[in-house]
Order: structure tokens, then C-alpha cells, then sequence
């Protein structure tokens, strides 16, 4: 009893806490804030967010506000480019229902003879352009910015679709003093609060009340002294992992509704909610995803005779997609949603579509010769990750080709001219998809199969001036090779400059970048340097992996890891350098072969050094089993790859006998 009683005088004691803060009270501006030079618990950071709310809010006639405010100090201007111009993203509707920007102000507020100085940003620099046919931006630069400004905008957005409320992150790259979240809403609507992330809030008041003139639901979260979620290396797409906060619309209950609402449902009850099996058969009534699928009389006469009497189904699938990259282009459009544009008729006399058109006809041409292909749909890795707990068709982009062949899956991704089957393109690699067929909705992992190779070799002979001379080749196999091969044939010159003629200083010529070995790619070229030798009394001393030693990696992250390692596929990166000495020169001071691995192999090194007469071979091979690492592994990730750069740091020496 005495336990219950004090868990009540605790809980009533946290309510009236909660209950004493008051939210959506935007704080005065206070002269220290323009005071202040640096940020007091880490003087490096380049700005600090002081206040920033989101206020949702519903109306009775179902017309959604958003009300924005935001405050920032910049301590660093150089290095605070993202709080200097600002864009604000609305959606483009059907029938005049769009969203609009309206009461934005922006100002700068500095300090000039110890009084408060405000410079407001000019309507002249405020512009709207259209980014896509369903996306209008409004954009606004700063004006008077200097280091120790205080920048804050308000604006608010007016919307229809009081059923799509965008997600908000709470954590930045800088320090955030306050931050509050605050979703009202009229009872007769039902709404789940999607909450992901790590971090929770000092304030929380979940209440009804009468507001607006009416009743109804409020959730209000506040959270103080937020630390900074900076980006990090190897992560596909942060916002996975930073805490946010989305309002999901569940449900409505009214019986006398505002025209705005539907209430078509007896009783004027209405559910939103939707299960992976819901949204299947949305696509599947689509007119533009399911009723395309059903034209069957389009590509009954497209495929060869010969691909069609290909008896092995698996070598069938292999052919159908080839025919497909050969013939039909992607116009490197998504598309919005999985749903197509022009429809497959349009893509087949035109020859050039977007990506759901293009797998969509891969799939049915898969379908017409036999093949047990589906659609599987999925979100690109900038769409972000693919929730069980929450179905979304709008955050469905991209589809491919899913076959079972003799019980073994296989994807296919005509998107590409160079995927083969089981690859497709890195930025659909979003763990996770779902193959929608008619009867049922399934989920899969997507993660590649097996790792992909990169072979850096050197063959070099030493000259007795100090000059190497020889070839370097960089191979790459499977998704790398798509990857680079993709690079290259957007921007060959871009390409090449960036890859090899940025990073290596010495001189080389003969680069030539090409396919080899059918889907492998490669880039080599000719050297000849007097950079990677020292001499001393009569020695001459290098490092026998030459350029290809780093003095550095990428794992060096000081703070703690937040996010998994992400890496789209396990790899083997194998270095072989093979050194010739002139003759009359012989070896010493050769570094002896050593191997180290993680106790579970996921990371391994090899150093294996092989000497015959004057020809001296180092190979090194680090493995990386998986394409994805929890958190947890990032230490050991840091400790090998500190050991490698020790380890490939050894230098050898060459005399005259």
C-alpha cells in the first residue's frame, strides 16, 4: 500500500510539473543570446537552435495549420550554411486543393552599439519555383548575417489534407535549447502518434480540451538541451534513426460531420487504418499499377520466339531482363508512388519510361512467357525505412521483378543496363520490400547476395635513380561494379578526375576505364614516380604497397556511435603489389605475413608477404562479411581498421649488394 500510495503522490507530482510549463509561449529574445560568442559546453559548434516549435492544428472543416517557429544563433557563419537559407516544401493538389506558404517573416537580429539591430529579410528575396509537378518550394536567404547573429523565421502552412501530417525531426546537427511539438485535433478524428528515436521528452501533457471553439485532443511535447545527432560515415539515411515524431490519421467518428469529412460508414464511424494487405489491394484496384498489369494482349507478341523456348526458367528470366535493358531506357524518374505514368503502351513506342513502367513490363513479360514473376514494391533509401506498424502507399517508390524459381527467390531491376539478376540498384538496397501478388501481401529482406570484390593490383619495378615504374589496375565485381560503372557512364571525365586524378599526385598515363570479364569494371593506367622512395646512406626505403597505403581510415568517429554501420554489400578488398628490384639490388628489412580477425570473422585482415630473389609481392585482403552492422560493432570496426593502417604502414629497404 505504501508502495501504490507513493507511485500516486509521484505520478500526481510529474502532472503538476507538466502542467506548470506552458507551451507554444515563444521566449523573449534576450540580448545575452546576441551577446554570447561560442556555444558554452562545446565552444566548436557553429550554431545553436535556442527555440523551434511545430504547431499542427486542425479546424472543424477539416483545413490543417501549420505553424513553424524557428530561432538560431550562429556562433560560425562559415560553418552554419544550412541555417542561412531556408526552404519550405507544399504539395501540389488536384482541383485547387494545394497547400500554400502564408505570414512567413524572416529576420536577423544582431548587436550594434549594445542595442538590438533587426534586419528583415526583403519579400523581393523570398521565390516560390516548382520542383516536381506535385511540389512547389519556397526559398528565402538571410540578409546581415554575421558571426554572433541570431536568425528566426516564422511562417504558417494552410493544407486540405488534414490525413497526410509530415513527420518532424527532433534532433539536429547542432545543439537545440528548446524544441516543442504540439498536434491539436478535433475529437471526432482519431490519430496514432508514430514516436521513433531514442530521445524523450522532459515535458509531455496528452489531454482533451476545449479549443478552437470546440472539443478537442492535444498532444504537446517539449524537450530541453538536446544534443547534437551529427551525421555520420557509413549511413544510408540518417533520418532512420534521429527521433521524430509523425501524427498518423487512424479514424473518424461523426455523425453530424463537417462537409469535409467523410461519413459514408454507418453510424458516421470511418477507419483509416491499413494493414500491408489494404495497400496490395489498393495497387491492385489502381488503374495505374494493378489495371496495367491485366494488359496482357500489349506484350503478348514482344519477346522473341527463341527467349521464349528457353526450357531453364532461370536462364528464361536472365534473357527477358537483358531484352528488356537493350530496348527500354529509364528516363531516371521514380515516378511518385509505385504507380506508372504514361502507362506500358507509352513505354513501349516511345522505348523510354520510369521505373515502375519498366519493371512493370519486366514483370509482364515475365508473366507471358511462363514465369512466375510479381511485383515486389518498396522504398527507396531516401524515402526511408518501410515500418510493419505503419503502412504507407505514399512512401512506396520503386518495384521490381520478383520470380521463385524452384523454390530459390530472385529480384530483378531493369532499370539498369548493367544489373544481373539478384542485383539491383543501391539506392532501392532499403532492407526491406513486400511482394504484392493478388491473393497477398509478403514481406522480404533485400539485401544483395554474396559480397562484391575490389582487386587493386600494381606490378612496379624499381629503378636504381629511385623511380618506380610500372601499372595499376582497380577492379571491381557485382554491385561495385555497378556502382562505378554507372558513375563513370553519367560523367566519364568527372569520373576519372575524382576517383584517380584527385587522389593520386604522381604522374600516370593511359587511364582507361571499361567493362571487363562481361559485369566486371576497370580502370588502369601507367606510372612513373619519384615520390614513394627515400634514401638514406645509400638505402632506398618505401613502403612496398606504394599509393596504395592510406595513413588514415573512415572509421574515426570520436563520439559515440548512434547509427548502424551501413555499407549496401559485405566486400573483399584484396591489394597485391608485386615490386622488381634492378639487379645487383637486394631486399631487407622484409615485414613478415600476420592475419587478425573479430572473434565472429565478421572483419578480417590478411597481410601475406612472399619474396622471390629480387621480385618482392605483398597482397592484403580485408573482408567485411555483411552489409550491415548494429551500432555496437562500430569499436570493432575502429580497432581493426586502426591495426590495418599500423600494419600496412611498414616500409621496406632495398641496398646494393
Amino acid at each position: 500500500m505504501k508502495t501504490k500510495f507513493l507511485q500516486l503522490l509521484l505520478s500526481c507530482f510529474v502532472v503538476s510539473i507538466f502542467g506548470q510549463y506552458k507551451f507554444l509561449d515563444t521566449p523573449k529574445l534576450d540580448k545575452k543570446d546576441l551577446e554570447s560568442t561560442s556555444y558554452a559546453k562545446n565552444p566548436s559548434e557553429p550554431a545553436e537552435v535556442l527555440y523551434k516549435t511545430y504547431h499542427y492544428w486542425i479546424e472543424y472543416n477539416g483545413q490543417m495549420h501549420l505553424e513553424v517557429i524557428s530561432r538560431v544563433k550562429i556562433y560560425k557563419k562559415d560553418q552554419a550554411e544550412k541555417f542561412l537559407n531556408q526552404e519550405i516544401y507544399t504539395y501540389i493538389g488536384k482541383n485547387n486543393n494545394s497547400e500554400k506558404v502564408t505570414s512567413l517573416k524572416a529576420t536577423t537580429y544582431n548587436l550594434e552599439n549594445d542595442k538590438i539591430v533587426s534586419t528583415v529579410v526583403d519579400k523581393s528575396s523570398k521565390y516560390k519555383s516548382k520542383e516536381s509537378k506535385n511540389h512547389s518550394v519556397t526559398k528565402f536567404a538571410f540578409e546581415n548575417v554575421k558571426d554572433g547573429s541570431v536568425l528566426e523565421y516564422k511562417y504558417e502552412i494552410l493544407s486540405p489534407f488534414y490525413w497526410n501530417v509530415d513527420r518532424v525531426a527532433v534532433e539536429d546537427v547542432v545543439p537545440i535549447r528548446r524544441f516543442e511539438y504540439v498536434f491539436d485535433y478535433p475529437r471526432f478524428l482519431g490519430y496514432n502518434i508514430d514516436y521513433k528515436g531514442e530521445l524523450s521528452p522532459k515535458q509531455r501533457d496528452v489531454a482533451e480540451r476545449n479549443m478552437y471553439g470546440g472539443e478537442y485532443f492535444t498532444y504537446r511535447f517539449g524537450y530541453d538541451d538536446i544534443a547534437p545527432y551529427r551525421d555520420e560515415k557509413y549511413v544510408h539515411n540518417l533520418g532512420n534513426y534521429r527521433t521524430s515524431i509523425r501524427a498518423e490519421l487512424n479514424s473518424s467518428n461523426v455523425t453530424k460531420a463537417p462537409q469535409a469529412y467523410d461519413t459514408s460508414d454507418s453510424g458516421g464511424f470511418k477507419s483509416y487504418a491499413v494493414t500491408w494487405k489494404d495497400i496490395r489491394k489498393q495497387l491492385y484496384d489502381s488503374q495505374y499499377f494493378g489495371d496495367e498489369l491485366k494488359r496482357k494482349s500489349l506484350v503478348k507478341d514482344l519477346l522473341p520466339q527463341d527467349i521464349k523456348n528457353i526450357a531453364d526458367s532461370e536462364e528464361k528470366a536472365a534473357a527477358i531482363l537483358k531484352f528488356v535493358q537493350k530496348n527500354y531506357t529509364w528516363n531516371k524518374n521514380y515516378g511518385e508512388g509505385v504507380e506508372i505514368e504514361g502507362g506500358i503502351r507509352n513505354l513501349i513506342n516511345t522505348k523510354v519510361g520510369n521505373s515502375g513502367e519498366i519493371n512493370l513490363l519486366l514483370i509482364m513479360l515475365m508473366k507471358s512467357a511462363g514465369l512466375e514473376a510479381e511485383p515486389l514494391v518498396l522504398a527507396t533509401i531516401r524515402n526511408g525505412l518501410l515500418m510493419d506498424h505503419s503502412p504507407s502507399i505514399a512512401q512506396l517508390n520503386y518495384v521490381v521483378a520478383f520470380v521463385d524459381i524452384k523454390g530459390k527467390p530472385f529480384l530483378y531491376d531493369a532499370t539498369s543496363k548493367l544489373t544481373v539478376p539478384n542485383m539491383i540498384r543501391p539506392s532501392a538496397l532499403n532492407y526491406a520490400g513486400y511482394i504484392m501478388t493478388e491473393k497477398e501481401a509478403k514481406k522480404v529482406n533485400i539485401f544483395p547476395p554474396g559480397k562484391s570484390t575490389t582487386y587493386l593490383t600494381i606490378n612496379a619495378n624499381l629503378n636504381p635513380d629511385g623511380t618506380f615504374e610500372g601499372n595499376f589496375s582497380d577492379r571491381d565485381t557485382k554491385l561495385y561494379a555497378l556502382m562505378n560503372s554507372e558513375m563513370y557512364e553519367e560523367d566519364k571525365s568527372t569520373f576519372q578526375k575524382e576517383s584517380y586524378k584527385d587522389r593520386y599526385t604522381f604522374p600516370f598515363t593511359n587511364i582507361k576505364s571499361e567493362q571487363v570479364n562481361g559485369s566486371d569494371f576497370q580502370t588502369s593506367f601507367d606510372f612513373n614516380a619519384d615520390s614513394f622512395v627515400d634514401g638514406i646512406g645509400g638505402k632506398l626505403i618505401f613502403n612496398p604497397l606504394l599509393f596504395l597505403y592510406n595513413k588514415s581510415h573512415e572509421f574515426d568517429q570520436t563520439e559515440a556511435r548512434r547509427s548502424p554501420i551501413e555499407l549496401y554489400t559485405g566486400y573483399d578488398k584484396i591489394k597485391k603489389v608485386t615490386i622488381t628490384l634492378p639487379d645487383g639490388y637486394a631486399f631487407e628489412n622484409v615485414p613478415k605475413s600476420k592475419k587478425f580477425r573479430t572473434e565472429d570473422n565478421a572483419i578480417q585482415y590478411v597481410y601475406k608477404v612472399t619474396q622471390e630473389g629480387n621480385k618482392l609481392t605483398v597482397e592484403t585482403t580485408t573482408t567485411v562479411e555483411d552489409p550491415v552492422y548494429p551500432k555496437e560493432y562500430y569499436p570493432a570496426f575502429k580497432q581493426i581498421f586502426d591495426n590495418i593502417t599500423k600494419m600496412e604502414g611498414q616500409v621496406v629497404t632495398a641496398v646494393k649488394k
